[in-house]
């Protein structure tokens, strides 16, 4: 079976029968090329329901949680959006069919250039990758951007990270998987002035997020 007969079938089977209903968000599922973005010798379980190794201790998640997180944020196309966690480039890459900017940081560097080399020769110019502690934030990188209007994290905290929180504009929305290291609650927050609404959205289970304000090593 072709690569692309088997991105429809994750579409199908994966995402839309379990409720997935953002046509944008199907939309990128089905033009991203998934199996780009694992190793080699893992490109035939590319499309599998389940989360795939991608080296140094790190996970591309499931394709199901991956469009679940991306539909909460419920993104426009003149969005700014910073990511914590880059992993292989595959939901920056989603994202970056989606909104204006992404911004993403990973902390392992040799996980970041490979990203950055596979996204620049997909030929994609609204994204910026840097290597960094994502749990302080964007900083003063460029773009200059100040505010996000959706925040997306890919690993699990141990506390809502609030230098990351500061970070996102008003009426932004930020998902993270939320718990302790082996289990987490998928949860969104939506920042309204001073206020925080947060929803949850069930189980999951991520790598843990390693920073000043995730887990220590």
């Amino acid at each position: 079976m072709r690569f692309e007969e088997q991105r429809e079938l994750m579409v199908q089977e994966q995402i839309i029968s379990r409720g997935i209903t953002d046509e944008k968000v199907l939309d990128a599922m089905r033009k991203v090329e998934r199996h780009l973005f694992v190793p080699e010798h893992s490109r035939y379980n590319a499309y599998q329901d389940f989360p795939i190794p991608i080296g140094e201790g790190q996970t591309i998640s499931q394709p199901y949680i991956i469009a679940l997180m991306i539909e909460l944020l419920e993104l426009k196309s003149s969005d700014k959006v910073l990511e914590i966690g880059t992993g292989s480039g595959y939901q920056t890459a989603l994202l970056a069919e989606m909104a204006d900017t992404v911004c993403s940081i990973e902390r392992i560097a040799s996980l970041a250039r490979k990203a950055r080399d596979l996204l620049n020769k997909l030929n994609y110019e609204n994204i910026y990758i840097k290597v960094s502690d994502g749990t302080k934030g964007w900083g003063n990188t460029y773009p200059s951007i100040k505010e996000f209007d959706a925040i997306i994290i890919s690993a699990g905290a141990p506390k809502i990270p609030e230098k990351l929180v500061e970070q996102l504009a008003n009426n932004g929305r930020m998902i993270l998987p939320y718990g302790n290291r082996f289990s987490q609650i998928l949860t969104r927050l939506t920042k309204r002035g001073n206020d925080i609404d947060r929803e949850e959205f069930g189980g999951c289970i991520f790598v843990p997020l390693i920073g000043k304000y995730g887990w220590t090593y």
